[in-house]
């Protein structure tokens, strides 16, 4: 769907129709706040959004009843996109940038929005494990063994060896 530019007078009477959503002329003239327009006024600009593709119309006997095509997101989406494009070199950074200088937003706003979006976890490490220094620190204790105790070990493995037999 193309979306065309709307003037000001078209943006403020959408903005009542996006809250109708599906409405009669009459419905606009009890709706929209005062000063109240001229009722052909209000037809007019009727037709201009209907020629735009906005609203549509289906005939109900001798009156029309009026919907709301382009939903107000998507005419949003467009202006944002349009604004980028012309204004900031399709830059979100430049956006930003203008947004802070001009105090529209804060870096609150900003904290908040991304600790929401955004969970940030800290990886998990594994503590070094330095065995030479442990050998060094934490010497293990060896028994001397004597040569007679020695002979004696290797008598006993002969005598299981020999019973297995």
């Amino acid at each position: 769907m193309k979306i065309n530019h709307l003037t000001a007078a078209e943006e403020n009477f959408m903005k009542l129709f996006w809250k109708l959503e599906s409405f009669y002329l009459k419905d606009i003239m009890e709706q929209h706040p005062e000063p109240k327009p001229h009722q052909n006024t209000v037809s007019t600009y009727l037709k201009i959004l209907v020629e735009k593709g906005y609203i549509t119309t289906q005939k109900e006997g001798r009156i029309f009843k009026y919907t709301v095509v382009v939903p107000s997101e998507e005419y949003r989406k467009f202006l944002l996109k349009e604004l980028s494009h012309n204004f900031f070199n399709d830059s979100g950074k430049e956006i930003l940038d203008f947004l802070f200088n001009e105090k529209l937003i804060s870096q609150d706003d900003l904290k908040n929005y991304f600790d929401l979006k955004i969970e940030i976890v800290p990886a998990k490490t594994e503590e070094p494990k330095f065995e030479y220094a442990e050998e060094i620190l934490n010497p293990k204790k060896v028994k001397k063994v004597k040569a007679k105790d020695k002979e004696k070990e290797k008598d006993k493995d002969k005598k299981k060896k020999k019973k297995k037999d």
